[in-house]
């Protein structure tokens, strides 16, 4: 099956998939960019599905240019810290599959929602 590209969030061409970190029993979700970059990055804990990271390099990029480090890290501690560097090799990842953008975005929204409360 080849990678599905479609328009994302910023304009340009994305990918979405999901991989498995056992170490941690996380679920990773995430929007790359048509460089293969976390546009978005959702993680979810497979105990309890709650979710533990909604990080938009938007945003980072936002709070980076505009803002201090006191407000760059109020958003990790509340959304978590973006995956830095190109997604290359995510199809070798446990359990790693691609998922559909309007799977990401349920799970976006849901997250979102989740760490708005909870932050």
């Amino acid at each position: 099956m080849g990678l599905v590209k479609v328009v994302g969030q910023d304009g340009g061409m994305a990918t979405w998939f999901r991989t498995y970190d056992e170490d941690e029993d996380l679920w990773l979700y995430f929007e790359a960019d048509d460089e293969g970059w976390a546009a978005r990055q959702v993680e979810v804990r497979e105990k309890d599905s709650q979710p533990v990271t909604a990080a938009s390099l938007a945003e980072v990029l936002h709070l980076r240019d505009s803002a201090d480090l006191t407000a760059m890290g109020r958003y990790e501690r509340q959304y978590g810290v973006l995956a830095e560097g190109p997604m290359d090799g995510w199809q070798d990842q446990p359990q790693a599959a691609e998922i559909s953008a309007e799977e990401f975005e349920r799970l976006w929204v849901e997250a979102r929602r989740t760490l708005d409360v909870s932050g």
